[in-house]
């Protein structure tokens, strides 16, 4: 069945809350549409709220990507900037292409999802509790390399598996890659824009006549809904970054996962 203006908001707030957050948007997306009992199987919807919440990113940054926007000809730091998140971004873009819709078809269903929430968990727990010498970080965006930005591209892509997190894979490849926590969370904010605008401009040019099933109004909803709750995650998380380590998250990860996981052997999310 199609959302309903009630069920929009609540994926919304959902999408909002969990797309900058290393615990995966699209696997919590895909469990609350199965506990909300509708279909949306070329991700349409997930989509435009999505792009609700890039919007946020996008707003939240507006003062600072209007400086780089008309420093980038002749400021070579920040054209070193935007050539990484270039490069950073064009992984995803081919392989997203590539595989698109086999993933689509075959991952994304709760099961998966509870795996990988629990991979991930245990896996962000173990890196968080590794020894950190605090040598050689980079403290600012414009100095990223744009090598280093390629192989975080490339990390992010482990999130084509739905539960894994966008956010996680790339803010995680960044620290692998020397940028210290908040910079990494900042980096992956802006390798968010062009990797989720990308798909959802292609999915939403592939997928156009869905967009009638969802009426206007529920996709009205559930973007504004998304982009002011995305809004207030990133400026949380940014502060949060500053001070602590993702821990937390992890836990959180492996406590959802592993209810999913028996939500769905029980049968409850089919």
């Amino acid at each position: 069945m199609s959302a309903s203006p009630l069920d929009a908001a609540l994926l919304g707030i959902v999408e909002g809350l969990t797309e900058f957050l290393p615990i995966s948007s699209t696997g919590h997306l895909i469990v609350a549409q199965k506990i909300l009992g509708f279909d949306d199987p070329t991700a349409t919807f997930e989509i435009v709220i999505q792009t609700g919440a890039i919007l946020a990113v996008v707003w939240y940054y507006r003062k600072d990507l209007t400086r780089q926007v008309r420093e980038v000809p002749t400021d070579k730091d920040t054209q070193r900037l935007f050539l990484s998140v270039l490069v950073g971004f064009l992984p995803a873009a081919v392989l997203g292409l590539l595989f698109n819709k086999w993933i689509t078809e075959h991952l994304f269903n709760p099961t998966v999802v509870a795996f990988a929430m629990i991979l991930g968990g245990i896996a962000m727990y173990i890196i968080e509790s590794l020894p950190s010498d605090g040598k050689n970080k980079v403290h600012k965006l414009e100095r990223i390399k744009p090598i280093n930005a390629f192989y975080i591209g490339l990390i992010q892509c482990l999130a084509f598996i739905p539960g894994m997190s966008r956010s996680a894979t790339s803010i995680f490849g960044g620290m692998y890659m020397g940028l210290d926590r908040k910079t990494a969370a900042q980096f992956s904010f802006y390798l968010g824009m062009p990797t989720l605008i990308g798909a959802g401009l292609y999915k939403l040019a592939k997928n156009w006549h869905e967009v009638s099933v969802f009426g206007g109004l529920n996709l009205t909803i559930g973007l504004i809904v998304s982009f002011f709750t995305a809004f207030a995650t990133v400026n949380w998380l940014l502060k949060f970054v500053s001070h602590n380590n993702f821990k937390n998250f992890a836990i959180y990860r492996i406590i959802v996962g592993s209810i999913i996981l028996f939500l769905a052997a029980d049968g409850f999310l089919k």
